[in-house]
């Protein structure tokens, strides 16, 4: 009896591996840097939204979102959001339907990282689970190697946010919804994102299209 139940938890793990690999990289589109409403009309629309329609978010659109967010805007590598002594501590984690991935700016590819909906566990809002997107904000405190702890965590609180309000810029010019939150349980979410202890959750971010 032992033995069988082994065997059972066994092909279980190995099931959600086999799941897990099967979850590819996804390449998005190149960005275009060129459009978008002007920026006093996009600070002037620029609000919060908590209902959304379940539209999804064509991987075009995407692209642009997550550029805008924390993309290499420069030769040098640095990006469109500043970064506390150019740390470039904050990961941008993108919670769909389909799975979890990570976005790498770099390559302009979405790395998989879990086969898993763990939408649900990126708030406490009933509306969390059924929006398309729902970023998370990570800080590698291993990025963040100079100054005081309390330094440290004022720093990469601002450089999150930064890219925060980037999209926040990006969906008030291209008719998205969204709303940054801070509203859920770290603990349980870190888990589930299976993040070092060094990695913290700093902030997460639903968007999607306007309910109709």
């Amino acid at each position: 009896m032992r033995n069988r139940v082994v065997l059972v938890i066994l092909a279980v793990l190995l099931g959600a591996v086999a799941l897990a690999q099967d979850l590819k990289p996804i390449e998005l589109p190149k960005p275009d840097t060129s459009g978008g409403k002007p920026l006093m009309q996009a600070l002037k629309n620029r609000h919060s939204d908590r209902e959304f329609s379940a539209d999804t978010i064509p991987l075009p659109v995407l692209s642009n979102l997550l550029w805008a967010g924390c993309g290499i805007n420069r030769p040098d590598g640095k990006r469109t959001a500043p970064s506390a002594m150019n740390w470039q501590e904050i990961d941008v984690y993108v919670a769909t339907a389909h799975g979890l991935y990570l976005y790498d700016p770099a390559k302009n590819i979405l790395q998989p990282i879990l086969s898993d909906d763990i939408r649900e566990k990126t708030g406490m809002q009933p509306f969390v689970k059924e929006v398309p997107v729902n970023l998370v904000y990570v800080a590698d405190m291993a990025k963040a190697s100079k100054g005081s702890e309390d330094g440290k965590v004022m720093y990469t609180a601002a450089d999150a946010a930064f890219v925060s309000e980037n999209v926040y810029l990006f969906c008030a010019s291209e008719g998205l919804a969204t709303v940054v939150r801070g509203s859920f349980d770290r603990d349980v979410l870190s888990k589930i994102m299976k993040l070092r202890p060094d990695q913290k959750i700093i902030l997460t971010q639903s968007i999607g299209y306007p309910k109709k």
